[in-house]
């Protein structure tokens, strides 16, 4: 009972320490352990095979293969990425101080039909991630959501569609048009939880190794 209630107080801590977010269990030696990630970006390409190693970031993707100290890695973008097949998408975006880049997704594809979640795993190897690259000290850019002029279009889009959207609710509503005011409210609130949601989480941000945003991952 002893070691569970101090295993559960280790957990809490380092949850504190992460910003609130959950540890995953089996990390606890993480210093000292090899973690792996994986996923398929397309149903018929290679898989993304990632791994935090003691001396870096190691990645293989097909023929091309690297290995990255963790304070030779120069930004990490956060972001949420939602497609058709998978409302719950998150990517990371990572660059090497010589410019390279790779993503990783939280998300892979196993059939035709399916592309499933890997929030836990994932949640986990990020997290991990930029732990390792605090105790290498790094100095890199960390960023949260989209880039600016990409956010700031997205915010114009938003804006125009929200206006073209009250005038046609305005105009059902003056010429009685009651079922068409109503499919056009069911239409707006849709669109405001879809498209809404997704402006919000990726306001552009920068944010520290000792928290990361939460609504970045998942």
């Amino acid at each position: 009972m002893y070691a569970a209630l101090s295993a559960a107080l280790e957990r809490r801590r380092r949850s504190r320490e992460n910003g609130g977010l959950p540890v995953a269990i089996g990390l606890a030696n993480e210093a000292a352990t090899d973690v792996r990630y994986a996923y398929k970006a397309s149903l018929i390409g290679a898989a993304h095979q990632f791994e935090l190693t003691a001396s870096g970031l190691s990645w293989r993707v097909g023929d091309k293969s690297g290995a990255w100290p963790y304070a030779k890695i120069a930004a990490i973008r956060l972001s949420y990425r939602p497609v058709s097949m998978q409302s719950r998408r998150f990517r990371a975006d990572i660059e090497n101080a010589d410019g390279a880049g790779i993503a990783i997704l939280s998300t892979t594809w196993q059939t035709a039909a399916l592309m499933a979640p890997q929030d836990h795993d994932y949640r986990a190897f990020i997290t991990l991630l930029h732990r390792r690259m605090k105790e290498a000290g790094s100095n890199a850019a960390l960023i949260g959501g989209l880039r600016p002029r990409i956010y700031a279009a997205a915010i114009v889009l938003l804006t125009l569609v929200a206006i073209a959207m009250a005038g046609l609710l305005v105009r059902a509503v003056a010429t009685g048009e009651f079922a068409g005011a109503l499919f056009l409210v069911g239409f707006a609130a849709l669109f405001a939880w879809q498209v809404g949601g997704f402006v919000g989480r990726n306001r552009p941000q920068a944010y520290t190794f000792e928290r990361l945003p939460r609504a970045l991952l998942p």
